[in-house]
């Protein structure tokens, strides 16, 4: 290459490096409201009122990130979690729906956040314990393979010796919020629920609630599912869930703190 073809060369190069290090410098813009990160949390029918004002105080303290709950009975919300759904964490009413997740490697930590107790209730019956019941027609509890309040319902029963004597009568309801329905309505004349569904409702009365022993501990585990595909921010949502301003509205709503 001579002298002259060189001197072009150069000259070329130069004045490529020269525009391009004279271009503006393009600022990393903040995610638009329409741009936030979506995290989806399956949760016990149970929490629906508590978490719906922690979604609010939550997302006020990270206006960046959204949440979508997907309230239902805990078995059915476990069983999806299985099947693949977009869940980033779970929040379940009882310990064994946790158990199978472990197992499979779908959740590998979590934290026993609120406890709850176990009442009877009614809308007019005049009832004075769980013994009673053989005198109305129809009491509604969860499907115990699937919803916790009914397996601890079941448990209850049994405990207090008139499971077998009540199966006849006896509706079983998909999650806990519809066995308070079913009770609100008078489609049955009593129910078995948590003590914070029976608190959210002032169309019915507890008449009994389950001693300590009659059943499991109610125990509220949350989980970040491993498939979660906005895990720094479910990890914010697991941590908020935690701190003392998280606990102190899950306890106004009737709930008991368990966290370590």
């Amino acid at each position: 290459m001579d002298y002259v073809k060189f001197q072009q060369l150069l000259y070329v190069v130069l004045l490529f490096l020269l525009v391009g290090g004279c271009s503006p410098v393009q600022e990393e813009q903040p995610l638009g409201e329409d741009e936030k990160n979506v995290i989806t949390v399956s949760a016990a029918a149970s929490l629906t009122d508590a978490l719906a004002e922690i979604k609010d105080v939550f997302e006020g303290a990270h206006p960046q990130v959204e949440v979508v709950y997907n309230f239902g009975s805990s078995g059915s919300l476990q069983q999806q979690i299985m099947q693949g759904a977009p869940v980033d964490l779970f929040f379940s009413a009882a310990e064994d729906k946790f158990a199978e997740l472990l197992d499979r490697g779908l959740v590998t930590e979590y934290v026993n956040v609120v406890g709850n107790q176990l009442v009877l209730i009614t809308s007019g019956n005049h009832l004075n314990s769980i013994e009673d019941l053989h005198r109305v027609g129809t009491v509604a509890i969860g499907t115990p393979e699937t919803v916790p309040a009914g397996m601890y319902a079941k448990e209850w029963l049994q405990a207090a010796g008139v499971w077998v004597e009540l199966e006849n009568q006896l509706v079983f309801a998909q999650d806990v919020r519809q066995v308070l329905t079913y009770v609100e309505t008078g489609n049955a004349e009593a129910g078995i629920v948590f003590y914070t569904d029976a608190l959210s409702s002032s169309a019915v009365t507890i008449v009994d609630t389950a001693e300590e022993g009659m059943h499991t501990p109610v125990k509220y585990p949350l989980g970040i599912v491993n498939g979660s595909s906005q895990r720094e921010e479910a990890m914010l949502y697991y941590d908020f869930l935690q701190t003392e301003e998280a606990t102190a509205i899950l306890t106004k709503y009737g709930f008991t703190d368990l966290v370590p």
